[in-house]
């Protein structure tokens, strides 16, 4: 150890950097970073929100919770334990986390080849190879999940994947008759040069019949509608005991914990939050899937990636300057 009491702030925003990596809800990004000169704070930032796809900035918190898990890590990886006190203002719901630093005596190589990971991780929404992933390759995915206090349910059965995939279908259905939500899609989709939403180039151009994600045939030129896909992939659902901030905030962490360890296998991912954006489907995967127990906040599809210029292309970020700014103005 070097007797260093914090972090430099070249060293703080370096780490930031890699946490801004983390993926959110339409490529929203919707954090903000304060720095003081001992600590970091994390914030919502509701001028990011998606009123019709997330009116109560449930998906807003679950991606701030990814950004949090990817800060943990990034700060670990350069040699800083982050002592993390969530929602520590009860009076300011949007202050989501301080973050307080102890210096580690080594860095775990294995915290270093997760940072590796989030640098490279991003959402691959082509088909997957035909290939099983063996129960051997998922069951540390759902132990991360649970070290973030929340459950990974694995719909392996055929019913239970048809039940997630119904369940999927249904909750595009409703929101393709909305037109609000036509507009928000295509406000935050099918972008070419802008460093936020879902570009052009992360959005397949073709599609194989089994499996749905979200629609983007509205915005997306050449585009079908319905693209869905039938592949190798496991379907998992990320659920939490309740349904407050705090088990949003936790949701995060877990789909960033989650992410990141498939990557460090060398998984393919893509997360799909319909279920958790319409009422009825979050029902459905609750009783026909979860038992009856538990919240569903999302589905994640994982499996083996196609070869051809695997991992896909990297969706930008908004600059740093952008999401990170002093606690005290004027420092």
């Amino acid at each position: 150890m070097s007797g260093r009491t914090v972090p430099s702030q070249e060293t703080m925003r370096a780490a930031l950097a890699l946490a801004c990596r983390a993926p959110s809800v339409h490529n929203s990004q919707p954090w903000r970073w304060k720095l003081a000169e001992h600590s970091a704070h994390l914030h919502l930032d509701r001028s990011r929100l998606l009123p019709t796809i997330d009116p109560t900035g449930r998906e807003m918190v679950i991606s701030c919770g990814a950004a949090l898990n990817h800060a943990r890590i990034a700060f670990a990886a350069e040699g800083w334990l982050a002592r993390v006190h969530r929602l520590p203002n009860p009076a300011q719901p949007e202050h989501l986390a301080s973050i307080e630093f102890s210096e580690l005596a080594e860095v775990d190589p294995h915290v270093e080849a997760l940072a590796a990971a989030a640098a490279e991780r991003r959402s691959d929404r082509r088909p997957f190879l035909t290939d099983q992933v063996p129960q051997e390759v998922l069951a540390p995915l759902r132990e991360v999940a649970g070290l973030e206090s929340c459950t990974l349910t694995f719909a392996l059965a055929d019913r239970d994947r048809r039940e997630v995939e119904l369940a999927i279908e249904h909750a595009g259905s409703v929101q393709r008759r909305q037109p609000e939500y036509q507009q928000e899609l295509a406000a935050w989709s099918g972008r070419h040069a802008s460093a936020e939403g879902v570009p052009a180039r992360s959005i397949p151009a073709e599609h194989l019949r089994g499996m749905p994600e979200r629609d983007f045939s509205l915005v997306a030129e050449g585009e079908l509608p319905v693209p869905i896909l039938d592949d190798g992939a496991v379907l998992a659902v990320l659920s939490t005991r309740g349904d407050t901030f705090d088990d949003w905030l936790a949701a995060g962490e877990a789909l960033s914990a989650v992410l990141l360890s498939a990557t460090e296998q060398r998984l393919a991912t893509c997360t799909l939050s319909q279920i958790g954006e319409v009422a009825a489907s979050r029902n459905e995967v609750r009783a026909e899937v979860l038992g009856g127990s538990g919240n569903p906040q999302l589905v994640i599809r994982i499996g083996w990636p196609v070869t051809h210029e695997f991992p896909g292309p990297l969706t930008p970020r908004r600059r740093l300057s952008e999401v990170v700014e002093p606690l005290f103005p004027g420092d």
